[in-house]
């Protein structure tokens, strides 16, 4: 019994960690059907709707006193504010790349998210690199330098995703905050600039919603739900997995973002571009064998 009880637990997690990288792949589907709403205003309903889907989970999973008892933590909010700034950051982003057809970068961005948290754990944790590691560093560097001596531009897009989304998770790990009590302050902190935007900055044919049609509130309302929904399912799977399993799962949503770019919103894919790819896949495929082999070793010692 005990076995399949773990065994059904393991499934969950599987099912889970599936279902929460598939929407987080997909999720450009949505913001490609939000092209007549520009990137700000959709960041501004992204902060406003998850942060009142937000609010009704933690009080329905009961986690209100975790919430009260950090809210009220000075030093934690103001980590949780710099990790605000980051994640509103990575969403505008993102939006507009998704939008204006850079979803391709988007992608890169994404897939070099692994490789860039190893740099930064050495750089601000003081771990060092396992040999295998330093080959996947360097990997990825020679692809971001092929499109820079090739094309001669850098892929800013695809390095501050990678770069606010990969600081946002460092910071974050240090704070040991609830995953959704975190997210609740990060969106309250977020707010009050959002609601502020909305007001007095945004001046659209679409930013009063009363003159909208229901279909495209409805839509805008969804943005709550597109943020939170893979999260849900995403801690779900961290309960029930390793977070070296959970690794593994981490390329199905760049991998989905990449075929759509390529093959439904017929992105260029220049040689350029693709040798970069191709020297980022090597370096995950080096690094995803590098941290399965260290894993069974570990394995091996502790038993």
């Amino acid at each position: 019994m005990p076995n399949s009880s773990a065994s059904a637990q393991t499934n969950s997690g599987i099912i889970n960690a599936l279902a929460a990288y598939f929407m987080w792949g997909l999720a450009p589907i949505y913001f490609k059907a939000l092209t007549a709403v520009g990137a700000t205003e959709i960041l501004i309903h992204r902060v406003v709707w998850s942060t009142l889907l937000l609010l009704v989970i933690v009080v329905a999973i009961r986690k209100w006193q975790p919430f009260i008892s950090t809210i009220t933590n000075k030093k934690v909010v103001a980590s949780l504010a710099v990790t605000a700034t980051l994640l509103g950051s990575n969403w505008y982003i993102f939006i507009w790349a998704v939008n204006n057809d850079h979803l391709l970068d988007a992608s890169l961005g994404y897939y070099i998210n692994p490789i860039f948290n190893v740099a930064l754990g050495m750089i601000f944790l003081g771990e060092r690199l396992r040999k295998w590691q330093g080959v996947a560093v360097a990997l990825a560097i020679v692809g971001v330098l092929i499109q820079v001596a090739v094309l001669g531009t850098i892929p800013v897009i695809s390095l501050v995703l990678a770069a606010t989304f990969g600081i946002y998770g460092l910071v974050r790990k240090k704070l040991h905050v609830d995953s959704f009590v975190g997210l609740l302050i990060e969106s309250l902190l977020l707010l009050p600039v959002a609601l502020l935007g909305w007001l007095f900055f945004v001046s659209s044919d679409t930013s009063n919603m009363a003159n909208n049609a229901w279909t495209l509130n409805t839509m805008l309302v969804l943005a709550g739900v597109v943020t939170t929904a893979p999260l849900l399912c995403f801690t779900a799977a961290a309960k029930r997995l390793t977070l070296a399993s959970l690794g593994f799962f981490q390329y199905i949503g760049p991998s989905i973002m990449f075929m759509l770019a390529t093959f439904y919103y017929q992105e260029t894919l220049e040689p350029a571009k693709l040798a970069t790819f191709a020297c980022i896949w090597l370096a995950l495929l080096v690094y995803s064998a590098d941290s399965l082999r260290a894993r069974k070793a570990n394995k091996a010692v502790s038993s």
